[in-house]
């Protein structure tokens, strides 16, 4: 019982803190979007804030925006990491594709990523003057607008550079592991190489890339930074507009802000709630 207990008790100190401050801060984020403030003078509780949250156009807009994106993105970086991963356990040269390919975007931060987007896709970046210098376009203006789109390609493009390798790393581990005498069964069996995929190594693999989508979707739905670098002012991806409210002059509008912040956070841990579910079921069909 002791040494059951004893990392518990070694982490308690921590997690004291950590729990103490998040509890608090979520407790006062949603006590106020309840538009309870005396700081200004709100002391009563209402979901006038909520109600007016859900009738605002801009909010709505944002919404769509924010889920447009983390999905697109993180579809579109499973499918990416999935076939990356296959390819490197097919290939004779693993270790060295390994470290080159995924193992440098997972460790770079996400302002990074937004950073080397803007460089290389912006209008003054490095595509643009290589398309620009082979004859292609007549001046770099004429390149796509990929950054600051309203469709948010550059914001997409950045969060697959980062999910793409984090997917290929995870199936890339379940794949390595998986016994190779049932590949070779079903190829003696008749299989050609893409139905030993999708009948196969998919299904064997779909709990973790499952779980990963949930990962990477949570973080691309809730991350600020690459929407606030280079996305664009209207839509606002949703964190964005929760910050630009925040910083309203008006105190009053606080509860507002609050109540934004309190859907992030109620999308975050239904993300969780999935992510709980989706390892409950992958252990149930393991026992």
């Amino acid at each position: 019982m002791k040494k059951v207990m004893k990392p518990y008790i070694m982490l308690l100190p921590a997690m004291i803190i950590l729990l103490g401050i998040f509890i608090a801060g979520l407790s006062t984020a949603f006590i106020q979007s309840l538009g309870y403030f005396p700081a200004v003078g709100l002391q009563e509780f209402t979901l006038h804030y909520y109600r007016e949250m859900l009738m605002d156009n801009s909010f709505l807009t944002s919404l769509r925006f924010s889920l447009w994106i983390a999905f697109l993105s993180s579809a579109l970086s499973v499918v990416l990491g999935v076939l990356l991963a296959y390819s490197i356990v097919k290939s004779n040269h693993k270790k060295s594709l390994e470290t080159v390919v995924y193992k440098l975007p997972v460790i770079v931060p996400h302002v990074v990523a937004a950073l080397l987007v803007y460089n290389i896709l912006g209008q003054s970046g490095i595509l643009p003057r290589i398309v620009y210098g082979l004859g292609f376009i007549n001046q770099q203006s004429e390149f796509p607008a990929f950054l600051f789109d309203r469709n948010g390609i550059g914001i997409i493009l950045a969060y697959l550079w980062k999910g793409t390798p984090f997917i290929a790393m995870v199936v890339y581990t379940v794949l390595s592991n998986v016994n190779d005498k049932l590949s070779e069964v079903a190829l003696n069996l008749g299989a050609s190489n893409a139905q030993v995929f999708w009948h196969v190594l998919i299904p064997l693999t779909m709990p973790s890339i499952f779980s990963s989508f949930i990962i990477i979707f949570a973080f691309s739905f809730g991350a600020y930074e690459v929407p606030f670098l280079i996305g664009p002012t209207s839509p606002r991806a949703l964190p964005v507009q929760a910050y630009t409210e925040y910083m309203h002059p008006d105190w009053n509008h606080r509860p507002y802000t609050m109540a934004i912040n309190m859907v992030l956070v109620f999308i975050s841990f239904l993300c969780i709630w999935i992510y709980h579910k989706t390892f409950e079921l992958i252990n149930k069909y393991n026992r």
